[in-house]
């Protein structure tokens, strides 16, 4: 029978095996497993890699749930586990490459996969090429002999490009090169990567998929003929997660669906109060036509959510520092996805040391949002009032300067 994706969230990872005639799967602590006989140790040693109890660092029940959860919510054929997103995409990297390999990087990713890529991959004999979001079939100028992955993130880390996944996938597919995506603005639900010609769909599940700040964790999704060495290279790399922090995932999956859809409509309508701001020179909102790779985000993607940027007309660190400090709905913290609101700020030089090709084309500062669960009126307050203090100080400035 087939089913919906709202249903989905409630079902997802619930098979009977996992819940032994309860609602959720029991937290399954182990590490030794112990058998009665030869025989069910034999067993367990022929099915390991086959969600059978083994060893507890190739799972439990409970990691067995989680996985089964993620396959469902994306597709693929099978997910890895990981303690964090960051181990997500550096162990799926290293998954498929070798000394003398060439990665495409997309410009805009997180900044601990450019460190990744600038540090351990350098010092591993691997090139990276940085190549601009925007790119779509251009990108073949790029591929070299010796490439093996194309890595993309969409909507990019801060200035929120979305990328022409299918484009990209299939000129990579042409040269047999392994697509990657940083999936987690889509939380692996608003954009079906499979559907798109992605090969790995990687997650910091710790944002929406937990959703409630509480857990670092990641995921790596694959398609089938890649799953095994995936699953493979990441145990031999020691990868493993708590099976508390797996049942805290499988219990955020459960209200994943009616949280995106409060952070995707408060977000617009903050970002859309925003539009009509004088202090503003444009906001970077997947949904709105002022966002690089609008379009594509018509075309591919099903929701949003609380994420998005936008930028100010000018670039004052003192008139920025009065509107951090003075609010009281959204706190300065690093990550999102969780139920509370933040705010942090980008002066346009920071980028300089971020980005090689795709330098921001505008000389405001970049304040990005993550809208949480409060209620849209208090939140736009806050910003107005934050807003009025940034003024405030402009104005100060331009008396003492006459």
């Amino acid at each position: 029978m087939s089913k919906t994706k709202a249903t989905n969230y409630v079902t997802a990872g619930r098979s009977k095996k996992w819940t032994n005639g309860v609602v959720n799967p029991s937290v399954q602590r182990a590490s030794t497993v112990v058998f009665n006989t030869v025989a069910e140790k034999q067993h367990a040693m022929i099915n390991r890699t086959n969600q059978t109890l083994f060893y507890g660092r190739r799972g439990t029940q409970t990691h067995f749930a989680l996985q089964d959860a993620m396959v469902e919510l994306e597709g693929g054929a099978g997910c890895a586990l990981y303690p964090c997103g960051t181990a997500a995409i550096s162990n799926a990297i290293l998954s498929f490459i070798e000394t003398g390999d060439h990665i495409l990087m997309v410009d805009t990713c997180y900044e601990p996969t450019r460190d990744f890529c600038d540090t351990m991959l350098k010092k591993l004999g691997v090139e990276t090429t940085y190549y601009d979001p925007m790119l779509g079939a251009e990108i073949e100028s790029l591929i070299q002999p010796n490439t093996k992955i194309l890595f993309t993130e969409s909507p990019g880390s801060i200035t929120m490009e979305v990328q022409d996944i299918p484009t990209l996938s299939a000129i990579a597919h042409k040269h047999d090169i392994i697509v990657m995506l940083d999936n987690t603005w889509g939380a692996g639900v608003q954009f079906s990567p499979f559907d798109f010609g992605v090969d790995i769909s990687i997650q910091a599940a710790t944002k929406y998929i937990v959703g409630h700040s509480d857990v670092m964790l990641g995921t790596a999704v694959a398609r089938e003929e890649l799953w095994p060495q995936l699953r493979e290279q990441s145990y031999l790399m020691g990868q493993c997660i708590s099976p508390d922090d797996a049942y805290l995932a499988l219990r955020g999956i459960r209200t994943l669906g009616v949280r995106l859809q409060q952070h995707q409509d408060a977000s617009l309508e903050v970002a859309q109060w925003l539009a009509e701001r004088p202090e503003v020179d444009h906001v970077r909102h997947p949904a709105l036509d002022t966002c690089p790779g609008h379009e594509f985000f018509k075309r591919d993607f099903t929701g949003g959510n609380g994420l998005f940027s936008f930028v100010l007309k000018t670039s004052n660190t003192k008139a920025t520092t009065a509107l951090l400090d003075g609010m009281h709905h959204f706190s300065m913290g690093y990550s999102w996805g969780g139920f509370e609101s933040l705010i942090l700020a980008n002066e346009p030089r920071s980028f300089n040391s971020l980005r090689t090709i795709a330098n921001p084309n505008f000389e405001g500062t970049l304040i990005r949002l993550h809208i949480g669960l409060e209620s849209v009126s208090d939140l736009i307050e806050d910003l107005e009032a934050g807003l009025q203090r940034y003024n405030t100080v402009l104005q100060e400035q331009e008396v003492a300067q006459a």
